[in-house]
């Protein structure tokens, strides 16, 4: 798995589509797991806002909804997606909601996981919000915490715009 970069991957967007990560090389990702009810929820304002600020250099934003932690994404994809758009004004790309943990996680999941386990080693994501950046390269750079308030990643973020892939 860590020959593998971001680019190989695929997943489904919150229309149902297919989408391709292939497109996005060259570009800074952050990855997170989020939810519609969970009391990090107003991250998503966080999130959108470092969207804003830095798209223009290169940053990607890319949300996967996920049921699996107090079941606080309960709605389907397009409840999701109107209350992301409708509360937060989320501009970025969403996937459709998708298993981060145990024997169906998606394969990006997987890798995530592998490429940067947690506090202790231990690889499960433990609570929505989990975010993980990854370079102009397709590589992990880090793992941050649900807690970490997004705008806690832009010198992060703003390192790894500079770096050239």
């Amino acid at each position: 798995m860590s020959d593998q970069t971001l680019f190989e991957f695929h997943a489904t967007d919150i229309g149902g589509q297919p989408f391709a990560f292939a497109p996005l090389a060259g570009h800074v990702v952050l990855v997170v797991n989020t939810a519609s009810a969970c009391g990090f929820t107003p991250q998503f304002a966080g999130l959108q806002a470092l969207y804003e600020r830095y798209a223009p250099q290169g940053l990607v934003v890319v949300g996967f909804p996920s049921n699996e932690f107090g079941g606080q994404d309960p709605g389907s994809d397009a409840e999701i997606g109107a209350f992301c758009q409708r509360n937060y004004g989320v501009a970025f790309p969403m996937m459709a909601k998708t298993h981060v943990n145990g024997a169906d996680a998606h394969p990006l999941w997987r890798w995530l996981k592998d490429a940067k386990p947690g506090i202790l080693g231990i690889e499960a994501i433990k609570w929505n919000f989990t975010k993980f950046l990854i370079g102009r390269d397709g590589q992990v750079i880090r793992r941050y915490a649900p807690q970490e308030a997004p705008e806690k990643l832009a010198a992060d973020i703003e390192t790894a715009l500079e770096t050239k892939a």
